[in-house]
């Protein structure tokens, strides 16, 4: 009988709640702020980091996981006799953890060879962050909970990763220009003119759909995009950050146009603020 362990990264942002309720093991990135290093998701909660990263006299930056780090998380699983791992990873195009995994687990079998017929270690690139890659993981607890195998559970991650689309808008662009990673974002030229970008991922890339003047109809954008894209009947989720005001909007307009309320809301962590600041609204939705 498959006994399935999950993992993944804290800039999947799954809540505290959510990740102890389904036993999800999450890995949480280094954040250096000044003099300190800080875990992110451990340290702080998302609101913290928020009020932290607007005081920090310089923008906090943070590390990749090494492959140290997966190897002591996959000898673990092994050791309490898990038969399957399956580990959702950020955007291989934005940080090398995706590839560290990939090397901590040649390196395990190459050191455990016993293990590759009874411990099979699946590991998946999201091509996007936040809860876009971290719902399908709480989706997939939810799934080896009912009895679900192990590569079933894998298909619909994978299956869910080639169809989730995000749409955001940072409403202040200087983290984004600061980081330079959201390379769409930081090259982004209209502020001075009142405009805001509404962006997205494709394929690991940051891409921007529409240039609209004013936050009033960043959110309209916002919903006309998810009403038109999202495959009927499935869910959607509400991306929060620092500001509380347009989320309570952006929701309002959600519901009223499609009827129903988010399946989930999630915070940003302190990875995903780095790079697109605090100052950011969105929705995730399959399409």
């Amino acid at each position: 009988m498959a006994h399935i362990k999950f993992s993944t990264d804290s800039a999947s942002d799954i809540p505290v709640s959510l990740r102890e309720e389904l036993g999800i093991q999450v890995l949480p990135f280094p954040i250096a702020m000044g003099d300190r290093e800080l875990a992110d998701g451990v340290d702080f909660t998302p609101q913290e980091f928020y009020d932290m990263l607007l005081a920090a006299p310089q923008i906090p930056t943070h590390a990749q996981l090494n492959p140290y780090l997966f190897s002591q998380c996959f000898e673990q699983a092994w050791k309490e006799g898990y038969t399957d791992l399956i580990h959702t990873s950020i955007n291989s195009k934005g940080s090398a953890t995706y590839q560290n995994a990939i090397q901590a687990r040649e390196e395990f079998y190459e050191d455990h060879p016993q293990a590759k017929e009874s411990f099979h270690i699946h590991i998946i690139d999201s091509r996007n962050y936040t809860m876009s890659y971290g719902w399908a993981v709480v989706e997939g607890a939810k799934m080896a909970a009912a009895g679900a195998q192990a590569q079933e559970i894998v298909d619909y991650i994978q299956d869910w990763m080639d169809h989730v689309r995000v749409v955001f808008a940072p409403l202040d662009l200087r983290f984004a220009k600061k980081s330079g990673r959201v390379s769409a974002a930081a090259a982004f030229v209209g502020e001075a003119l009142g405009l805001k970008p509404i962006m997205t991922f494709e394929n690991g890339d940051s891409k921007i759909l529409a240039k609209v003047r004013g936050e009033k109809n960043v959110l309209s954008t916002l919903v006309d995009l998810c009403r038109k894209e999202r495959q009927p009947g499935s869910p959607y989720l509400l991306i929060r950050a620092g500001n509380a005001e347009q989320a309570d909007k952006l929701e309002e307009a959600c519901c009223q146009a499609l009827g129903e309320k988010p399946a989930a809301e999630c915070y940003i962590g302190g990875v995903i603020a780095i790079n697109a600041g605090p100052n950011l609204v969105g929705l995730i939705y399959r399409s």
